[in-house]
């Protein structure tokens, strides 16, 4: 009888220990590349953005039903768990995010294996990328255009477009609102960077092509760190004073819900 329980003791321990080894092999198997998708799930608080179907009230009592959010993102780095970043090709790093338009996926391209564990990317088109000339834009340059996310060339990209009606105790007819913010040529620059920590890591091999979900909560932009109220000015554009602030608010408005890792084929 002992010997059978010292079989079993030892067939335990074995199966663990190839159990531990497939783990540490399994962590180690992630190779070649694959894409990473981000998805920008635009909220207003705990609530969905529903444009122009729903109102929102904020905390300065003003009742807010929005019609456009858009925004760029872009300079995307992906930190993996040994601290080493990988920063995404420049020229192929900007994107409008639109509510209007449900393009609101954007979807990095060959991206080395590895367990990812935070995200940094801008808010915004950089001085750097900016100061390239019209002709160093690319087909962003157009792509800004078509989504009204351009003042124009010498005024520069509008790194948010968020627009709506409200009211509120002082308003009390219907009023439009407009909130264009920034950088306004070289002279104000409005470009933010925004790191997130992931949560959950992000795998990413040949056979792995994970989701991270993004929260953008639009209530942040005017209702945030800084209280900007659409009473006192319902049109934020060209303000040494408010766009810097609009622009701290919206770097602050995205959390990471979840990241769904999978093959690339049960997405």
């Amino acid at each position: 009888m002992k010997s059978i329980y010292k079989i079993l003791a030892i067939t335990l321990v074995l199966t663990v220990f190839v159990s531990c080894s497939s783990d540490d092999d399994t962590a180690t198997e992630l190779t070649g590349e694959n894409s990473v998708t981000l998805e920008f799930d635009n909220s207003v608080g705990s609530d969905d953005l529903l444009l122009a179907t729903s109102s929102y009230t904020n905390s300065q009592n003003e009742t807010l039903t929005i019609t456009r959010l858009n925004y760029i993102v872009s300079n995307f780095r992906l930190t993996n768990d040994q601290g080493e970043t990988f920063t995404y090709e420049k020229d192929d790093s900007y994107f409008v995010t639109s509510e209007e338009t449900g393009n609101t996926e954007v979807v990095l391209e060959n991206i080395p294996a590895g367990t990812y564990v935070s995200i940094t990317f801008g808010v915004g088109v950089d001085q750097e990328k900016y100061l390239q000339g019209a002709e160093g834009q690319g087909d962003f340059l157009t792509v800004a255009e078509e989504t009204n996310m351009m003042w124009s060339w010498q005024a520069g990209y509008k790194f948010l477009n968020f627009e709506g009606t409200f009211t509120s105790d002082t308003v009390t007819e219907t009023t439009d609102f407009k909130v264009h913010m920034g950088s306004h040529g070289s002279s104000l620059d409005n470009y933010k960077e925004v790191t997130l920590s992931l949560g959950t890591d992000a795998l990413v091999s040949d056979e792995m092509s994970p989701i991270v979900h993004l929260v953008a909560d639009a209530n942040a932009i005017l209702d945030g760190a800084h209280k900007l109220s659409l009473s006192k000015q319902s049109v934020i554009m060209v303000s040494e004073e408010k766009s810097p602030l609009v622009a701290l608010n919206t770097a602050s408005m995205f959390t990471v819900d979840h990241v769904h890792n999978g093959s690339e084929h049960s997405h």
